[in-house]
């Protein structure tokens, strides 16, 4: 069990003299006692803005909220506030009022791919399926940022079941991301619910949770939720760490829970000016994330949402992290770098070039130290004329699962993998008796 920080106690007594320490980790207690106001921030961090500056605040606030839990509150350095990484994610500033003439409001047209109410169908394959829009905090930096505090934007049940009915009735969909939000917001009995109505659909291979509960509420991952979970495989969970500080004791634990489950762990990172544009934190972030058993999945090129460019970089910024981290680090440290193009594009890799040329049989290639090398390819590769005609193909079309190595005789019945429970030798008399039969 970890230990409370000084912090956190302190938060706990300013929240509610009565309170029990204990209940700092009841997630409920955490999302019913969420920092919601300047003044109550101001009090619980021990910090003073000056009055000029407040009034700008409020300002931001009455277009985009606060919301933030206690426990994400905790991890602020309060003598470093205006520097913090946790701060600059969850307070808001006045310079998200800076609408820039190309920001808008849904920079993925989310809503424009959208059939049916809460279904985004833009890549082949796989939706996103928003069944929450409610969050345990609003990130700053958040892309769907015309939805935080939305209440009228809460997906209800209709709207959930009109969701299943289109992944139902549409057969190409194998991979369903649930979103919001945040998915973990829901009562564990309805997300139960939910996720078992996926799981009839014979078509719907995969399952993904996109979640920030690890890193703004590990105490929302209770092991109820994990039973739940677990019943529900093959299912993946991507969560979002921005900063090497997110991860905690608490966090670790949330994580350990989730891997322990067997549940795939993936982490989306958001570069974020301030924050985290920097290779040195970047690259210990992700390799404290794998020490986690999580995968660094994406780097994320900041969105063109409204009041969002003070946390923009240059594209270059990211180019260069990736220059530090490929090479530099385990490969499957290193995420992909990718930006979330405007209008529906969908994610576009943006990566270091490591081929500098190439001819009719060589490329030239350089690493991440600076070598250039070549690589010669072959003189006689006769390609695969591609006509269509699957049936005359000459490579092995057979795309089901192989049939595992046929044991015969004894080897037969000690086989693992076969259900045969006994020999009989064919044409005996009791077998002609029951052909008679």
């Amino acid at each position: 069990m970890t230990q409370h920080t000084q912090a956190q106690k302190e938060i706990a007594k300013k929240i509610d003299s009565d309170t029990v320490i204990a209940n700092w980790k009841d997630w409920r207690w955490q999302l019913k006692h969420s920092i919601g106001d300047i003044d109550t921030f101001e009090t619980l961090l021990g910090i003073k803005f000056k009055p000029g500056e407040k009034d700008k605040l409020k300002q931001t606030l009455e277009k985009f909220p606060l919301s933030v839990t206690p426990y994400y509150l905790s991890l602020i350095d309060a003598e470093d506030f205006r520097n913090d990484p946790i701060f600059l994610q969850a307070f808001p500033s006045p310079k998200e009022l800076d609408i820039d003439e190309d920001d808008l409001e849904d920079p993925l047209s989310e809503d424009e791919d959208s059939p049916v109410e809460g279904i985004t169908h833009r890549y082949p394959d796989r939706v996103l399926f928003h069944i929450s829009n409610t969050c345990s905090m609003y990130c700053r930096h958040c892309t769907r940022k015309r939805k935080v505090g939305d209440v009228d934007s809460i997906p209800t049940k209709d709207a959930v079941s009109e969701g299943l009915e289109y992944i139902r009735n549409t057969p190409q969909v194998r991979d369903v991301l649930l979103s919001g939000g945040d998915p973990f917001m829901l009562p564990d009995a309805y997300l139960d619910w939910i996720l078992a109505k996926l799981r009839e659909i014979p078509h719907v291979e995969i399952i993904r949770i996109g979640t920030r509960m690890p890193v703004v509420l590990p105490y929302r991952v209770t092991d109820d939720l994990v039973k739940i979970l677990k019943k529900h495989h093959p299912l993946w969970i991507n969560t979002h760490f921005n900063h090497p500080r997110e991860v905690t004791a608490s966090s670790r634990e949330a994580l350990r829970k989730l891997a322990d489950a067997g549940i795939p762990l993936g982490n989306q990172t958001v570069l974020l000016s301030g924050v985290n544009d920097c290779h040195r934190i970047m690259k210990r972030l992700v390799q404290k994330l794998v020490q986690n058993r999580v995968r660094p999945y994406y780097l994320y090129q900041c969105d063109l949402s409204e009041g969002l460019s003070h946390f923009r970089t240059p594209v270059g910024k990211g180019i260069e992290i990736m220059e530090h981290l490929i090479g530099h680090t385990s490969g499957f440290a290193v995420p992909t770098y990718v930006i979330d193009a405007p209008h529906g594009g969908g994610k576009i890799p943006v990566m270091p070039s490591y081929l500098i040329s190439w001819s009719t049989n060589r490329v030239i290639l350089r690493n991440y130290e600076g070598v250039i090398t070549s690589y010669k390819e072959p003189d006689s590769y006769e390609p695969i004329y591609c006509d269509r005609k699957c049936e005359e193909c000459k490579l092995q079309l057979k795309l089901d699962d192989a049939a595992e190595y046929k044991s015969t005789g004894i080897a037969k019945l000690l086989a693992d993998n076969d259900e045969v429970v006994s020999l009989v030798p064919e044409d005996t008399e009791r077998m002609e008796r029951r052909d008679v039969e």
